[in-house]
């Protein structure tokens, strides 16, 4: 660690330094307008920095979140804009902010963090684990969508973006729980981040479009359009954002509109997650692909006591779990996870431990989308009374998979 570098938050005053810096570690040079939302972005954001002297060294910001948990949610600061100057690589700086985040969060009573990673192999050093996993799924539209189940019946219709956030909010807000890694959306985030007039990765994608399914909404789609060129060889796209729905039925029927737009040749779908309906009641996977899959949203355990006692079980258990934590000195040691009637304690034990974990990878089973025996046979874990990690599993169990599409 640089002893010459201090830990502190940075003002309002230097925000635009503080995109400068995330700019020159990114390679980037947005457009004024993405540059103004930029700034809009840090103001709301907590914004801890590395100063040498007065030099900038740099960055680290967080959105103040509410994330789901099986069963529940959480305060969870979203890990953004994380930057340190070429000048500075190499001396500490990034293992300081992080260091200071968490001892923030433990103070504040914030128990997780999460973040996306533009480089994964640096994230799980901290002890990150994978929350989330993503798919893209790619479907050819040059034909309908063959369907293994009768799609809803109901009237589709075309929501307009200013009038969207009225009324997609109160159904994602109901049906958020469902699956964990979801975070609370304020008006703002959908207007500026999901109905955005021009996408920030490809300008030429039309604005966004929303299609909406039954009266009270039962479910949504929100996606974009590329024209295609024949002569240039370049097929019509359409981009899924989201889909939403209350049944495999209504996802059908979401699906279905969406292969069948006119002068679309492939529909792609981002970051789908792994357990999406449509992989099993679409009737031929020649014509519905899975072309690539990654980590998506990655969990820090900050107090893996108050994280682990808030979220829901679907089992009871009694296991001694030892966890390897270098960065967070309390959630160290071996301790007693006993569930009863659904009521978790989490509490230190001084007898032989049945399992063994890595602070990541306790993370990423917490979520629900990893599973402790796997982690046993992957060797990430330990298993050290026979059957545990299986009795682990069955407590951890969710009904869904956990899923994000916010990337921040």
């Amino acid at each position: 660690m640089d002893n010459d570098v201090v830990f502190r938050d940075i003002p309002e005053a230097d925000i635009e330094r503080a995109l400068e810096l995330a700019y020159l570690a990114f390679h980037d040079r947005p457009a004024e307008e993405w540059r103004r939302h930029h700034h809009e972005l840090l103001q709301g954001c907590e914004r801890i920095g590395a100063y040498d002297g007065d030099t900038l060294a740099g960055m680290l910001c967080t959105f103040p979140f509410t994330m789901s948990v099986p069963g529940g949610e959480l305060p969870c600061p979203g890990v953004t804009f994380v930057a340190v100057a070429p000048t500075h690589r190499r001396r500490g700086v990034l293992s300081g902010m992080m260091r200071e985040l968490f001892r923030r969060c433990a103070d504040d009573g914030r128990p997780m963090a999460a973040l996306w990673a533009s480089e994964s192999v640096i994230y799980g050093r901290f002890g990150y684990g994978e929350g989330t996993r993503g798919l893209l799924v790619e479907i050819d539209a040059r034909r309908p969508l063959a369907l293994r189940i009768e799609p809803d019946g109901r009237p589709l219709r075309l929501v307009s973006p200013e009038d969207a956030p009225r009324l997609l909010d109160p159904y994602y807000r109901r049906t958020r729980a469902r699956r964990a890694g979801r975070i609370v959306r304020t008006e703002r985030w959908w207007r500026e981040e999901w109905m955005a007039e021009k996408d920030s990765d490809d300008e030429e994608l039309s604005p966004p479009r929303i299609v909406a399914l039954g009266e009270p909404l039962a479910g949504y789609a929100i996606y974009r359009t590329r024209g295609g060129d024949e002569d240039a060889g370049r097929p019509g796209v359409l981009w899924v954002y989201e889909v939403e729905a209350d049944s495999p039925h209504v996802a059908a029927a979401l699906w279905r509109y969406l292969v069948s737009i006119d002068l679309i040749d492939v529909v792609k779908a981002w970051g789908r997650p792994a357990d999406d309906p449509l992989l099993l009641f679409a009737a031929d996977r020649d014509q519905v692909k899975v072309t690539a899959e990654w980590p998506g949203l990655w969990v820090r355990l900050i107090d893996a006591r108050a994280a682990l006692e808030s979220r829901s079980w679907a089992a009871d258990v009694d296991l001694v779990l030892e966890v390897r934590d270098d960065w967070v000195p309390g959630n160290a040691g071996v301790h007693r996870l006993t569930v009863k009637d659904g009521a978790a304690s989490w509490q230190p034990s001084g007898d032989a431990p049945d399992l063994t974990f890595e602070v990541r990878d306790l993370a990423a089973c917490y979520m629900g989308g990893t599973r402790a025996t796997h982690a046993v046979q992957a060797g990430v874990a330990t298993e050290h009374t026979p059957g545990s990690a299986a009795l682990l599993d069955a407590a951890l169990a969710t009904g869904y998979l956990p899923h994000t599409l916010d990337e921040f």
